[in-house]
């Protein structure tokens, strides 16, 4: 990729994407050095799209049954973000690069809010 000067603040900036030969996995590498390996189904689950994300931190929709979601692609967007379109269909929002370094950064806080999230609907990472 690319060297890219930050416009403004410190945004990372990614210096590797790459998906597992499983395709079960998103590897993104930043200039700070940072790495982080993003499982398809975090990934799905935590969509920036209005799907998941609905229009305010009030309608976010805890998904169901993604387990087995595995990347089929991973296209650019300009030069801030890619599409990943998983293997249910699910192609819309975009992943940028802050978005994605959140995830990473915030992993430890996220993925375990999604399964209490889960577990007080009554719903599973196996079935929607």
């Amino acid at each position: 990729m690319p060297k890219h000067a930050p416009l403004a603040g410190p945004e990372p900036w990614p210096t590797e994407l790459r998906v597992s030969a499983d395709r079960r996995t998103l590897t993104v590498r930043f200039e700070d050095g940072s790495a982080h390996a993003l499982a398809a189904e975090y990934l799905r689950v935590e969509s920036p799209s209005a799907e998941v994300q609905g229009h305010n931190p009030s309608e976010k929709r805890t998904v169901p049954g993604k387990r087995e979601v595995t990347i089929r692609a991973v296209d650019p967007v300009g030069n801030y973000a890619v599409r990943i379109t998983f293997s249910d269909g699910h192609d819309t929002g975009l992943f940028t690069w802050s978005y994605l370094a959140r995830l990473g950064r915030d992993h430890a806080t996220l993925w375990p809010a999604y399964l209490a999230a889960l577990a007080a609907k009554g719903l599973s990472r196996d079935r929607a």
